[in-house]
């Protein structure tokens, strides 16, 4: 563990009173291993980098002055944020709006899986659709996508991405995790992009003002129920990709290490070394 400097604290504290960041949100990071407190706050003080990823079966171009996300054959970075509300491409399912960090999902499969044809595929917590659209691209249309939300107006929300996007691969559903353990060994390739604290999503005042330690602790507990829900229909030596847009440890490594031990799971690591702004995490052997 470390600590920052007093002119760093000093700093950090700056940005607290700025956004009115949680206090014991910035206590934590303040020591947290592999997280830089200051650059993590200055960061959440600005606006996010704009990203959206292409419909290859829509759109055969690149947009213009755009550049390559790295880890993502269809995402790009653009200039500037576009009016998507008044864009009849957004609409009519040419392009989706996402974050470039939940495109990695992408390079995860790619080297952790022998083949995407002929599988079958089940992003867990789907809405409203980033995920769910870009695994459907991925393993193409002799493939099955389970896309699952558990709350109904969220489902509805993912049904109209789906929906837009066009797959004709893709099968939405509103099932609550322990229903979906009922399939022993169905899946091949299972997504859990758990619900959590939300402290990815800081700028937002929602999102600070939704957070609280205790809020983290029940988080927590709730995403080692739904991956012990899911685990079983998984297929012996099929792949679980977890992920988080939080970065409390106890959401994130802590239960990694917890479901390892439950259910004797081997961890794949990733090679990551000519991605640029990607930290390794290695947390007694287990890699992220």
């Amino acid at each position: 563990m470390r600590s920052l400097p007093l002119k760093a604290l000093d700093r950090v504290n700056g940005f607290k009173l700025l956004n009115m960041f949680p206090e014991g949100f910035i206590q934590r990071i303040t020591n947290q291993k592999n997280i830089d407190a200051e650059a993590l706050l200055k960061a959440l003080d600005e606006p996010s980098p704009v990203s959206i990823r292409i419909n290859p079966s829509k759109w055969h171009s690149s947009p213009l002055n755009a550049d390559s996300v790295p880890w993502c054959k269809n995402g790009y970075y653009l200039g500037t944020r576009p009016s998507y509300t008044l864009d009849p491409l957004f609409h009519s399912g040419c392009y989706y709006p996402q974050e470039a960090s939940s495109m990695f999902v992408e390079e995860a499969i790619r080297q952790t899986s022998d083949t995407l044809e002929n599988i079958r595929v089940l992003d867990l917590c789907g809405s409203p659709g980033g995920k769910s659209t870009h695994l459907s691209d991925l393993i193409g249309t002799g493939s099955l996508l389970v896309a699952n939300e558990t709350i109904r107006s969220r489902a509805a929300i993912l049904a109209e991405t789906i929906t837009k996007w066009g797959s004709g691969n893709t099968l939405v559903t509103q099932n609550d995790p322990a229903r979906f353990g009922k399939l022993p060994g169905y899946f091949d390739i299972i997504l859990v992009d758990a619900p959590c604290s939300g402290e990815g999503m800081f700028r937002s005042k929602i999102a600070v003002n939704e957070w609280s330690a205790e809020n983290t602790e029940h988080c927590s507990e709730r995403q080692k129920r739904i991956l012990m829900d899911i685990w079983p229909a998984l297929k012996e030596n099929g792949i679980l990709i977890y992920s988080t847009c939080t970065f409390n440890h106890g959401e994130n490594e802590e239960n990694i290490k917890w479901l390892r031990v439950k259910n004797e799971a081997e961890w794949v690591r990733l090679e990551i070394k000519h991605f640029e702004g990607i930290t390794e995490i290695d947390c007694q052997g287990i890699y992220g």
